[in-house]
């Protein structure tokens, strides 16, 4: 039997989940409310039931999920209430404006016994599920360094992005994302140490770009860029392993291997360049290398509610657990904090 589900502000990701809630095979979308009139009129016009009050949905026994799109600082306040009203609990990120508040959230969910998780919705992006892919085959060795990056070229839109008390900025818009992927791709290491530096070129008031390394405490190293002033993107994502590298260019492009065959050549004839001769930087050929590419593989993002609802039933644990939320906002955390102090930070998360 399908869960009901209801959206609790409905902007940009509110339209999403209600749209996908409509199309889901496992949630029933009963209906939406927003503080703001027209955008209850806009789900009237789509003939979508609009809610007069938070209140009326926690009073509608029939409501089995709430979904939580409202600006990002007043997660903790709405989620709480969803909670304690009865109903499990769905939070757009960033989940909340810093550690205090998501351990109050998971408090809440704790003494209720109601479910709360956070939408990690790029979990099921096909880019970095073909690293992962990739890195846990062990195809081309263990993984040394891992890069991940977004850029765009546009800055910060024009809404809570750029604005500090609504959790603006890239390294909570994107880089709750990005970090959630690295730690998937190494769940159980710890990150021993960071450094992290933000960008300010469109925006003073909050980071419109970071660039963050994570050290973790198996010699692995990861790093993170997002840019929102690059008029010429550097790959997606850039892996190297013990016998190869992987690289993405584009979301949309299927992953390139090299794969290393063999380590000593015989001959290695140098390369001629303007300034000389290097046999270092000598090119390698098909005799040592296999070069291919990868299939993107299929995803879909329905998993998430297909999950959440085996999780209320008791079938399954939730894909995206109070560990791992945790876990994310601790890097972003002590991200704040070495950019703020200027140096690396030791750490253990």
């Amino acid at each position: 039997m399908k869960k009901n589900l209801v959206v609790v502000g409905y902007g940009g990701m509110g339209g999403w989940h209600g749209e996908y809630a409509l199309k889901s095979d496992v949630v029933n979308l009963l209906g939406v409310w927003d503080i703001k009139k027209e955008r209850l009129e806009l789900a009237e016009s789509r003939g979508i039931y609009a809610y007069s009050s938070l209140d009326e949905v926690l009073n509608d026994d029939r409501v089995d999920i709430c979904v939580i799109a409202t600006p990002n600082d007043v997660h903790v306040t709405v989620v709480n209430e969803v909670l304690r009203g009865g109903k499990h609990a769905i939070c757009e990120k960033p989940v909340s404006m810093n550690m205090e508040e998501l351990d109050d959230m998971i408090r809440t969910a704790n003494e209720t016994g109601k479910l709360f998780t956070v939408h990690q919705n790029r979990r099921w992006d096909v880019d970095f599920l073909a690293m992962k892919q990739i890195v846990n085959s062990g195809e081309i060795g263990d993984m040394m360094n891992i890069e991940s990056r977004i850029h765009g070229s546009r800055g910060i839109p024009s809404d809570w992005r750029g604005q500090k008390p609504y959790g603006g900025g890239m390294l909570f818009d994107w880089g709750v994302h990005l970090i959630d992927q690295i730690l998937q791709l190494l769940p159980n290491n710890k990150v021993v140490s960071l450094n992290c530096r933000f960008d300010n070129l469109t925006n003073t008031e909050v980071d419109d770009g970071f660039k963050l390394n994570m050290y973790f405490d198996n010699g692995v190293s990861a790093y993170i860029e997002v840019g929102t002033y690059n008029f010429i993107p550097m790959p997606r994502f850039y892996l190297r392993c013990r016998k190869g590298t992987a690289m993405i260019r584009d979301w949309r492009e299927e992953t390139q291997v090299v794969k290393c065959k063999a380590w000593h050549e015989s001959d290695v004839v140098p390369v001629k360049t303007a300034a000389g001769l290097t046999k270092t930087m000598a090119p390698r050929d098909s005799v040592t290398t296999d070069s291919y590419s990868v299939a993107r593989p299929k995803s879909d993002v329905h998993d998430f509610y297909r999950n959440f609802c085996k999780a209320i039933d008791g079938l399954e644990p939730m894909f995206v657990t109070h560990e791992e939320i945790r876990r994310s906002m601790a890097v972003m955390m002590a991200g704040f904090e070495s950019n703020d102090k200027n140096q690396t930070i030791c750490v253990n998360i």
